[in-house]
Protein backbone atom coordinates (compact mmCIF):
# COMPACT_ATOMS: atom_id res chain seq x y z
CA UNK A 1 0.00 0.00 0.00
CA UNK A 2 1.94 3.26 -1.07
CA UNK A 3 1.16 6.12 -2.53
CA UNK A 4 3.02 8.50 -5.04
CA UNK A 5 4.86 10.52 -2.40
CA UNK A 6 5.78 7.42 -0.44
CA UNK A 7 7.87 6.04 -3.19
CA UNK A 8 11.42 7.05 -3.16
CA UNK A 9 13.89 6.43 -5.98
CA UNK A 10 15.10 2.82 -4.74
CA UNK A 11 18.62 3.82 -5.90
CA UNK A 12 18.97 6.57 -4.03
CA UNK A 13 16.54 5.36 -0.78
CA UNK A 14 19.54 3.14 0.90
CA UNK A 15 21.82 2.75 -1.61
CA UNK A 16 24.05 -0.58 -1.76
CA UNK A 17 23.68 -0.74 1.47
CA UNK A 18 20.07 -1.17 2.34
CA UNK A 19 18.47 -3.35 5.41
CA UNK A 20 15.23 -4.06 3.87
CA UNK A 21 13.65 -4.14 0.86
CA UNK A 22 9.34 -4.00 0.93
CA UNK A 23 7.53 -5.03 -1.95
CA UNK A 24 4.20 -2.23 -2.18
CA UNK A 25 1.16 -2.58 -4.22
CA UNK A 26 0.77 -0.89 -7.53
CA UNK A 27 0.07 2.90 -7.04
CA UNK A 28 -2.91 3.04 -9.31
CA UNK A 29 -6.52 2.53 -7.30
CA UNK A 30 -5.20 3.29 -3.71
CA UNK A 31 -8.26 4.56 -1.49
CA UNK A 32 -8.04 7.65 -0.48
CA UNK A 33 -7.98 6.31 3.49
CA UNK A 34 -5.22 4.27 2.74
CA UNK A 35 -2.75 7.27 1.18
CA UNK A 36 -4.02 8.92 4.23
CA UNK A 37 -2.66 5.92 6.84
CA UNK A 38 0.38 6.08 4.59
CA UNK A 39 1.56 9.47 5.81
CA UNK A 40 1.62 8.30 9.70
CA UNK A 41 5.22 7.22 11.17
CA UNK A 42 4.77 3.48 11.69
CA UNK A 43 3.36 2.53 8.77
CA UNK A 44 5.25 0.33 6.41
CA UNK A 45 5.04 2.58 3.25
CA UNK A 46 6.83 5.44 5.22
CA UNK A 47 10.49 5.91 4.49
CA UNK A 48 10.32 7.34 8.07
CA UNK A 49 8.89 4.56 10.09
CA UNK A 50 12.51 2.83 9.77
CA UNK A 51 15.69 3.76 11.87
CA UNK A 52 17.75 2.21 8.70
CA UNK A 53 18.00 2.37 4.79
CA UNK A 54 15.20 1.23 3.14
CA UNK A 55 14.15 -0.01 -0.91
CA UNK A 56 10.91 0.38 -1.62
CA UNK A 57 9.05 -1.18 -4.94
CA UNK A 58 5.83 -1.19 -6.08
CA UNK A 59 4.68 -4.97 -7.77
CA UNK A 60 2.31 -4.71 -10.60
CA UNK A 61 -0.98 -5.99 -10.01
CA UNK A 62 -0.81 -6.05 -6.28
CA UNK A 63 -3.86 -4.47 -4.87
CA UNK A 64 -6.67 -5.13 -2.50
CA UNK A 65 -8.25 -7.62 -4.89
CA UNK A 66 -5.34 -9.44 -5.96
CA UNK A 67 -3.57 -9.50 -2.41
CA UNK A 68 -6.54 -9.55 0.24
CA UNK A 69 -9.86 -10.64 -1.35
CA UNK A 70 -8.79 -13.14 -3.49
CA UNK A 71 -4.87 -14.14 -3.50
CA UNK A 72 -3.84 -14.10 -7.01
CA UNK A 73 -0.49 -16.24 -7.20
CA UNK A 74 0.06 -14.55 -10.73
CA UNK A 75 1.14 -11.44 -8.60
CA UNK A 76 3.04 -13.71 -5.95
CA UNK A 77 5.16 -14.43 -8.96
CA UNK A 78 5.62 -10.78 -9.57
CA UNK A 79 6.71 -10.20 -6.08
CA UNK A 80 9.74 -12.63 -6.48
CA UNK A 81 10.49 -11.15 -9.56
CA UNK A 82 10.67 -7.90 -7.72
CA UNK A 83 12.22 -8.93 -5.23
CA UNK A 84 14.86 -10.25 -6.79
CA UNK A 85 15.63 -6.92 -8.58
CA UNK A 86 15.59 -5.97 -4.65
CA UNK A 87 18.02 -7.94 -3.69
CA UNK A 88 20.71 -6.83 -6.75
CA UNK A 89 20.14 -3.26 -5.63
CA UNK A 90 21.24 -4.30 -1.93
CA UNK A 91 18.68 -5.28 0.28
CA UNK A 92 19.63 -7.82 2.72
CA UNK A 93 16.19 -8.93 3.77
CA UNK A 94 12.50 -8.89 2.27
CA UNK A 95 9.75 -7.90 3.18
CA UNK A 96 6.08 -6.77 1.90
CA UNK A 97 3.45 -3.57 2.69
CA UNK A 98 0.79 -6.29 3.39
CA UNK A 99 0.36 -8.70 6.11
CA UNK A 100 -2.30 -10.58 4.03
CA UNK A 101 0.98 -11.51 1.82
CA UNK A 102 1.51 -14.24 4.37
CA UNK A 103 -0.19 -16.61 2.08
CA UNK A 104 2.78 -16.71 0.05
CA UNK A 105 5.16 -16.73 2.58
CA UNK A 106 6.79 -19.97 1.71
CA UNK A 107 6.77 -19.61 -1.95
CA UNK A 108 8.70 -16.44 -2.17
CA UNK A 109 11.23 -17.12 0.62
CA UNK A 110 11.86 -20.82 -1.33
CA UNK A 111 12.70 -18.53 -4.65
CA UNK A 112 15.48 -16.53 -2.41
CA UNK A 113 18.81 -16.16 -0.47
CA UNK A 114 17.84 -13.65 1.89
CA UNK A 115 15.33 -13.60 4.86
CA UNK A 116 11.78 -13.01 3.92
CA UNK A 117 9.10 -12.18 6.38
CA UNK A 118 5.76 -11.39 4.54
CA UNK A 119 3.57 -10.57 7.21
CA UNK A 120 3.60 -9.48 11.21
CA UNK A 121 1.55 -13.03 11.76
CA UNK A 122 4.93 -14.78 11.35
CA UNK A 123 5.82 -13.29 14.80
CA UNK A 124 2.60 -15.19 16.67
CA UNK A 125 4.99 -18.51 17.44
CA UNK A 126 7.23 -16.87 18.94
CA UNK A 127 4.59 -14.76 20.98
CA UNK A 128 3.06 -17.72 21.85
CA UNK A 129 5.90 -19.66 23.17
CA UNK A 130 7.16 -16.59 25.15
CA UNK A 131 3.49 -16.19 27.12
CA UNK A 132 2.61 -19.84 26.94
CA UNK A 133 0.23 -21.92 24.65
CA UNK A 134 -2.90 -21.58 27.37
CA UNK A 135 -2.94 -17.87 26.67
CA UNK A 136 -4.89 -15.63 24.33
CA UNK A 137 -2.99 -13.35 21.18
CA UNK A 138 -5.81 -10.98 19.91
CA UNK A 139 -5.03 -10.71 16.37
CA UNK A 140 -6.30 -7.59 14.92
CA UNK A 141 -6.83 -7.46 11.33
CA UNK A 142 -7.59 -5.48 7.98
CA UNK A 143 -10.32 -8.40 7.08
CA UNK A 144 -11.43 -11.09 9.61
CA UNK A 145 -13.66 -12.69 6.58
CA UNK A 146 -10.46 -12.84 4.43
CA UNK A 147 -7.91 -13.87 6.80
CA UNK A 148 -8.26 -17.85 6.25
CA UNK A 149 -6.62 -20.68 7.87
CA UNK A 150 -4.37 -20.75 4.97
CA UNK A 151 -2.46 -17.36 5.90
CA UNK A 152 -1.74 -18.68 9.38
CA UNK A 153 -0.50 -22.30 8.11
CA UNK A 154 1.73 -20.75 5.81
CA UNK A 155 3.48 -18.72 8.40
CA UNK A 156 3.67 -21.56 10.62
CA UNK A 157 0.71 -21.63 12.84
CA UNK A 158 -1.74 -25.08 12.39
CA UNK A 159 -2.90 -24.61 15.45
CA UNK A 160 -5.48 -21.88 15.96
CA UNK A 161 -6.05 -22.34 19.45
CA UNK A 162 -5.63 -19.25 22.12
CA UNK A 163 -5.94 -17.37 18.79
CA UNK A 164 -8.98 -14.37 18.84
CA UNK A 165 -9.13 -12.76 15.45
CA UNK A 166 -10.94 -9.73 15.18
CA UNK A 167 -11.51 -7.79 11.84
CA UNK A 168 -11.92 -4.13 11.19
CA UNK A 169 -14.99 -4.38 8.83
CA UNK A 170 -17.69 -2.68 11.07
CA UNK A 171 -15.35 0.01 12.05
CA UNK A 172 -17.22 2.81 10.04
CA UNK A 173 -14.04 5.03 9.52
CA UNK A 174 -11.52 1.44 8.27
CA UNK A 175 -14.74 0.43 6.67
CA UNK A 176 -14.53 3.65 4.03
CA UNK A 177 -11.63 2.49 2.23
CA UNK A 178 -13.52 -0.80 0.76
CA UNK A 179 -16.95 0.63 0.20
CA UNK A 180 -15.96 4.60 -0.09
CA UNK A 181 -12.36 4.40 -1.85
CA UNK A 182 -12.92 8.15 -2.48
CA UNK A 183 -13.53 9.27 0.56
CA UNK A 184 -11.04 10.48 3.57
CA UNK A 185 -11.03 8.97 6.78
CA UNK A 186 -11.12 10.63 10.32
CA UNK A 187 -7.81 9.29 11.66
CA UNK A 188 -8.31 10.64 15.34
CA UNK A 189 -12.14 8.72 15.24
CA UNK A 190 -10.11 5.42 13.83
CA UNK A 191 -7.46 5.83 16.57
CA UNK A 192 -9.93 6.25 19.31
CA UNK A 193 -11.75 3.28 18.13
CA UNK A 194 -9.07 1.18 17.84
CA UNK A 195 -7.84 1.71 21.22
CA UNK A 196 -11.49 0.98 22.38
CA UNK A 197 -11.60 -2.56 20.44
CA UNK A 198 -8.39 -3.05 21.87
CA UNK A 199 -9.57 -2.58 25.61
CA UNK A 200 -12.87 -4.73 25.34
CA UNK A 201 -10.42 -7.44 23.54
CA UNK A 202 -8.14 -7.32 26.53
CA UNK A 203 -10.81 -7.32 29.23
CA UNK A 204 -11.87 -11.08 27.78
CA UNK A 205 -10.43 -14.29 28.29
CA UNK A 206 -6.73 -14.75 29.26
CA UNK A 207 -5.42 -12.27 26.69
CA UNK A 208 -2.10 -11.27 27.04
CA UNK A 209 -0.94 -9.94 23.59
CA UNK A 210 -1.51 -8.25 20.75
CA UNK A 211 -0.31 -8.88 16.93
CA UNK A 212 -1.56 -6.31 14.29
CA UNK A 213 -1.34 -8.33 10.86
CA UNK A 214 -2.39 -5.25 9.10
CA UNK A 215 0.79 -2.90 8.10
CA UNK A 216 -1.16 0.44 8.18
CA UNK A 217 -1.93 -0.30 12.22
CA UNK A 218 1.51 0.12 13.61
CA UNK A 219 1.25 4.18 14.34
CA UNK A 220 -1.61 2.86 16.69
CA UNK A 221 0.59 -0.10 18.45
CA UNK A 222 1.82 2.60 21.14
CA UNK A 223 -2.07 3.73 22.14
CA UNK A 224 -3.20 -0.04 22.30
CA UNK A 225 -0.14 -0.33 24.60
CA UNK A 226 -0.41 2.32 26.90
CA UNK A 227 -4.42 1.55 27.44
CA UNK A 228 -4.17 -2.23 27.74
CA UNK A 229 -0.98 -2.41 29.48
CA UNK A 230 -0.27 -5.38 26.78
CA UNK A 231 2.23 -5.83 24.71
CA UNK A 232 2.41 -5.17 21.16
CA UNK A 233 3.92 -6.82 17.97
CA UNK A 234 3.37 -5.39 14.90
CA UNK A 235 5.20 -4.99 11.34
CA UNK A 236 7.81 -2.53 12.30
CA UNK A 237 8.44 -4.46 15.51
CA UNK A 238 9.28 -7.55 13.17
CA UNK A 239 11.09 -5.30 11.05
CA UNK A 240 13.81 -4.27 13.63
CA UNK A 241 14.18 -7.68 15.18
CA UNK A 242 15.19 -8.85 11.14
CA UNK A 243 17.63 -5.80 10.51
CA UNK A 244 18.77 -6.43 14.04
CA UNK A 245 19.78 -10.02 13.03
CA UNK A 246 21.53 -9.23 9.57
CA UNK A 247 23.33 -6.27 10.48
CA UNK A 248 25.67 -7.02 13.19
CA UNK A 249 28.55 -4.85 13.70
Amino acid sequence: MMNRDSVKDPQADGGPDAALGVLCWQEAGCPRGLQQLETLTGNSTNADSYRYPVLFRRVPGANLDSVVLSPDFRVMQAMIDAAHELVQAGAKAITTSCGFNAVFQQEIAAALDVPVFTSALLQIPFVRAMLGVDKEIVVITASGRSLTKRHFESVGVSDLRGLKVIGLEDNKQWNKIFSAPEEEIDIRQFRADLVQLACRASQQGTTRAFVLECTDLPPFANDISQATGLPVFDFISMSNFVFNATNHS
